[in-house]
């Protein structure tokens, strides 16, 4: 079943599209909504392991152009 957890990104807006757009194809994306409020997207992820959920994190999503922050809430069964 793995580990949940909701990705609370800040983003430059003009790359908001294209951010949401690339996360959208990583594994263990299962849904990404651009919001209104202090955040600008919250991703729902699932993955095996606290350290995949991490790795998804400093490797993949902190990485993309106009990603100026993240919080993550990991939802633990």
């Amino acid at each position: 079943m793995g580990i949940k957890a909701y990705i609370l990104i800040s983003t430059d807006t003009k790359f908001t599209k294209t951010i949401t757009q690339l996360i959208s194809v990583i594994d263990g994306v299962k849904e990404v909504n651009e919001v209104l409020g202090p955040f600008d997207i919250v991703v729902e992820i699932q993955l095996d392991t606290l350290e995949q959920i991490s790795e998804c994190l400093r490797n993949k999503i902190r990485g993309i152009e106009g990603v100026k922050d993240t919080v993550t809430c990991v939802r633990i069964r």
